[in-house]
């Protein structure tokens, strides 16, 4: 033969030139033209992969040559051996089914009828298809093999008409209809070899008295299969009626249970156990009743009475594909008809909303971020986006509107439209791009025939399931290139029709939109708001509607908008409080230009503002106040929380332009509010971490109480003469720089008269200023300053506590230290840090403060003394009838225990180890750990114990706008709080047993090294 040259291969679209002009002279191939041979390679979609099959083949079966130069008729065999190497592999094994091969189908794909597929299974391990109950006479091995080379040869059959259509979009719905048809033969033919292996233990009328039918789920039940993926089947068994009282061939509801789970495992053997011919596919069972762990196979009166008491929403909504596969015809058909009313009526359930978000986080959570972009199935704008929608509005719509009632996705759609809950132009556009997606799906899977819905990375792979999605009507190939492009088209116009389809009719219900939008009842509109998660759809349609009416620009805007924003406001824990909070900001902001901008955009600022508004009261309410702040939403970097120093240098500034009192403390006020709404914004974005909140926060309380205590010395040193200098002291988590959300600013006061002032004059002095500071805190302004987050400058943790002098001189904080202070008052200046004042009057108090605190020396009585302390916050501090295993602060293993095990550690080793000496909880830790003062594991449980009791009492303000110091026990609450915590939707129950776990084990390594020696 001649040597073809090396544009003759190029032309054909080989790869590896080298490789196939070697394959082209092999000796198998010698009695081939070398033109008719590379006229049939043409029609490859990989003809390196086709060539070396072809070889393989005619080194069994030289036949195979016949069919090569046949003109048209060589096309099949060319078409199969370029899509499917699993296929090619099957004919080197089983070359007899060459002959499938010899005929050029029609253009326009038949599809073959169920009765006959079943029968040929059935056949193929000499069971009798007119049986009732059809019986194997091929068992064992031999059985198991013959089922599933007929399985293949039927499927080499049906691959063969898909490759050869016209058009395998068009043809997609009948070729995925006849896979599903086929696995239901080969689960029939499974069956009558899992019949005659009982038999073979057991009498035959026995095994004959037992009706069981095989119910297909998923998409083989909505006959919508993939070329391999696993078959989902329920079983159903029951007693014939006729045997009943026959004592030889009764069954016992025990044994009919025991029987029927044999038949099931021996079907599915068959199926996917090691043979000489490899398995099938799995036969997954799992979607039953309790799942794996539920009987293998039931009674129908079983199966009613656990759905009737025991089911979640989501089994309804997987019985919509409920079908009769194989088996008891009757029995499947009445179990059919008993699940049906369930099913329609699953949208009425409590739960629903949630278990159908759970659905919909199953499909993405699962997936490693790596494959995302590769998913023609579970990826964005994938298949299930398709399924998801058709399943979600056939349930919602379907209570009432019978015709909804099918089962496969393509025949939902159309009855969807004819029904006018989706217009005809999407319907088709929709189903268009799932016929496209099914058939890439289809292509890349017929390549191994192994379960994947992954788009391939290698070019040469690319390539090859872009020329196999073409049909024969294709006047010439693509390039992977051509085919990327197209689905990255597709998955947009997923995502967007999705949108569009789900949210827009509800919009043209609310609003004069154009007649060739789809209108919803009201009842309609609302079960749709309903099935998304608002609680009060009547309520969320008069918003709706008063953001789309009109011919402003706004509503313009949002009228293209919402559809995208009602689905991120549903995603959140409250959507009617989030929609509401919209309808609030946009009215308050009008048609500003940055607003409108914004949300068309910025997706990532708009779907920020949509998580927030759903989920926090405490920044909603902030927002209402503060429209304009939306705006930093859209950028990351107007989300930085302002340093101490830059808020400082802002007040001062403000401060100076300005002499009317309540002028200033407004703008102070003011100040400290809209950086509270940053910190919380930035939060809720992730850009900052529980350890910044803490230093934010503290920065914004710090320059407010620093503003304050400006104006009232001001005020003071305009009216008197400076008598005397003083000092803010931080205490507790503020001296930490860790505070949250709606936490006191604990502090002391320290003054020292200047050279020559009265001392009682100067202390008179020091209290008129200090008490300026806490009344100018709480004024009352007018107007009144909404929303603003409450400022508290608390003054207990002063020696004494609230028995003892507001202000002390510097002297007098000597002499009470070296005299009279407690233990507690020791572990108190623990926290202490300079938060404002004299910087001179600092230096002297902290030489004296660290004095106090880290060159103390624990006694035996002191150590008692800490422990009876704590002992009584315990106690005595615990609010009344609060559960100590959920109290965050002062429970069992919450703050309190990890804070007091720190500073009594601190208390005992700061003077030898330096690196303990700081106001920082965490850092104290962590100096602890590396001293080796507690092993690293310990120190690991407090520290996570401590960040997450802060991170939940910071959700429990922002979420409600109220402080709590308890963990949440309303699963709203719970949600909310864990969604702000990092967990992922649906998860409030793992943050609760994280929480409960967390704390368990903190009060264990609190116990075990806080009674022990120091």
């Amino acid at each position: 033969m001649r040597v073809a040259s090396q544009r003759d291969l190029i032309a054909v679209g080989f790869a590896d030139l080298e490789r196939a002009e070697r394959f082209l002279q092999a000796r198998e191939l010698e009695s081939v033209s070398r033109e008719q041979l590379l006229e049939g390679l043409s029609h490859c979609a990989n003809p390196d992969s086709a060539l070396l099959l072809l070889v393989r083949i005619a080194e069994r079966d030289k036949s195979v040559l016949k069919l090569v130069g046949r003109g048209e008729s060589s096309i099949p065999l060319f078409r199969v051996l370029g899509a499917s190497e699993a296929l090619g592999e099957f004919l080197v094994r089983q070359p007899r089914f060459l002959s499938t091969l010899g005929t050029v189908p029609e253009r326009t794909f038949h599809e073959r009828d169920v009765a006959s597929l079943t029968a040929e299974m059935l056949r193929s391990v000499g069971a009798d298809p007119q049986a009732e109950r059809p019986v194997a006479t091929v068992t064992g091995t031999p059985g198991i093999v013959a089922l599933r080379v007929q399985y293949r040869a039927l499927l080499l059959d049906l691959a063969m008409r898909d490759l050869c259509c016209g058009d395998p979009e068009e043809a997609f719905p009948q070729v995925a209809a006849e896979l599903a048809d086929l696995a239901g033969a080969a689960i029939a033919a499974g069956l009558a070899l899992a019949r005659a292996d009982v038999s073979e233990k057991s009498s035959p009328e026995i095994v004959d008295s037992l009706r069981i039918a095989v119910m297909g789920m998923g998409k083989c039940g909505a006959r919508e299969l993939n070329y391999i993926s696993d078959v989902d089947v329920i079983y159903v068994h029951a007693v014939r009626d006729s045997v009943k009282d026959d004592d030889a061939a009764r069954l016992d509801e025990q044994a009919a249970s025991k029987m029927a789970a044999q038949l099931a495992t021996l079907t599915a053997r068959a199926m996917n156990a090691t043979a000489p011919e490899p398995g099938l596919w799995e036969l997954d069972a799992n979607l039953r009743p309790e799942g794996k762990d539920g009987a293998l196979s039931r009674t129908l009166d079983s199966h009613l009475a656990y759905y009737k008491r025991w089911a979640q929403t989501w089994e309804f909504q997987a019985l919509l594909k409920a079908r009769f596969l194989a088996g008891d015809p009757e029995l499947g058909v009445e179990y059919e008809a008993a699940v049906a009313p369930m099913i329609w009526a699953s949208s009425e359930r409590e739960g629903f909303v949630e278990s159908t978000q759970a659905m919909r986080r199953r499909v993405t959570d699962n997936i490693p971020a790596a494959e995302v972009n590769r998913q023609i199935k579970l990826g964005p704008g994938g298949l299930r986006d398709v399924e998801f929608t058709v399943q979600l509005l056939q349930l919602v719509h379907g209570r009432v509107e019978e015709s909804l009632r099918v089962r496969d996705t393509l025949s939902g759609i159309e009855v969807l439209a004819e029904a006018g809950y989706m217009s005809r132009a999407d319907a088709a556009k929709f189903g268009g791009a799932y016929r496209y997606l099914r058939v890439l799906e289809h292509r890349i899977q017929l390549t191994r025939l192994r379960r994947t819905h992954l788009m391939p990375t290698k070019p040469e792979e690319i390539r090859t399931i872009a020329r196999a999605s073409l049909g024969m009507d294709a006047q010439s190939w693509i390039s992977g290139d051509e085919m990327l492009a197209r689905w990255q088209s597709t998955k947009r116009e997923v995502r967007g029709l999705h949108e569009k389809i789900f949210y827009r009719p509800l919009l043209a219900t609310a609003a004069n939109l154009s007649a060739d939008e789809v209108r919803l009842t009201p009842e309609a509109a609302q079960a749709r708001l309903k099935a998304l998660g608002y609680a009060d759809p009547k309520n969320a349609m008069r918003h709706i509607e008063a953001l789309t009416s009109g011919v402003s620009r706004r509503a313009q805007l949002q009228r293209q908008l919402l559809p995208v924003l009602l689905g991120w406001i549903a995603e959140g824990v409250d959507p009617d409080a989030g929609l509401l909070g919209f309808r609030r900001l946009s009215e308050s902001l009008g048609e500003s230009h940055w607003f409108l901008g914004m949300l068309r955009d910025s997706p990532a600022g708009a779907q920020r503002l949509c998580s927030i508004l759903s989920s926090s009261r405490f920044i909603t309410d902030l927002l209402e106040v503060s429209p304009e702040s939306a705006a930093w939403l859209g950028n990351d970097a107007d989300l930085e929380p302002y340093t101490f120093d830059s808020l400082w240098s802002e007040i001062s500034s403000k401060l100076g332009r300005h002499k009317d009192r309540e002028k200033r403390l407004r703008l102070i006020r003011l100040i400290r509010r809209r950086e509270l709404l940053r910190i919380a914004l930035a939060d809720s974005a992730r850009l900052i971490d529980q350890d910044q909140v803490g230093r934010a926060l503290s920065d914004a309380d710090r320059a407010a109480v620093l503003g304050i205590l400006r104006v009232a010395e001001q005020e003071e040193y305009s009216e008197h003469t400076k008598l005397t200098e003083l000092l803010i002291v931080a205490m507790g988590r503020q001296g930490g720089r860790e505070i949250g959300y709606g936490s006191d600013v604990d502090v002391m006061y320290v003054h020292r008269p200047v050279d020559g002032a009265d001392e009682q004059a100067a202390q008179e002095q020091a209290l008129r200023i200090v008490g300026n500071i806490q009344a100018f805190v709480g004024m009352p302004l007018k107007p009144a300053i909404l929303a603003e987050p409450k400022l508290e400058v608390d003054a207990d943790l002063r020696p004494e506590g609230r028995q003892g002098p507001l202000v002390r001189t510097l002297d007098a904080y000597r002499e009470y230290y070296s005299r009279w202070s407690g233990v507690w008052e020791t572990q108190a200046l623990l926290r202490a840090r300079p938060l404002g004042g004299s910087d001179t009057l600092a230096a002297e108090f902290f030489e004296l403060v660290d004095s106090v605190r880290y060159n103390a020396r624990l006694s035996p009585s002191d150590v008692v003394e800490i422990r009876r302390i704590k002992a009584r916050v315990e106690s005595e501090r615990m609010p009344r009838g609060a559960d100590p295993s959920r109290q965050l602060k002062l429970g069992r293993g919450g703050l309190s225990d990890v804070e007091w095990l720190a500073q009594y550690l601190q208390l005992c080793h700061a003077k030898t180890y330096p690196s303990l000496r700081t106001t920082s909880t965490r850092a104290a830790l962590r100096a602890i750990s590396e001293a080796g003062i507690l092993p690293a594991a310990d120190v690991e449980v407090l520290d996570h114990a401590w960040v997450l009791a802060t991170r939940i009492r910071c959700a429990n303000i922002i979420v409600s706008g109220r402080a709590s110091d308890q963990l949440p026990r309303n699963i709203r609450d719970m949600e909310a709080a864990a969604r702000w915590c990092g967990y992922a939707a649906g998860q409030a129950t793992k943050l609760e047993d994280d929480y409960l776990k967390s704390a368990r084990r903190a009060r264990t390594v609190f116990e075990k090294h806080f009674y022990a020696d120091c």
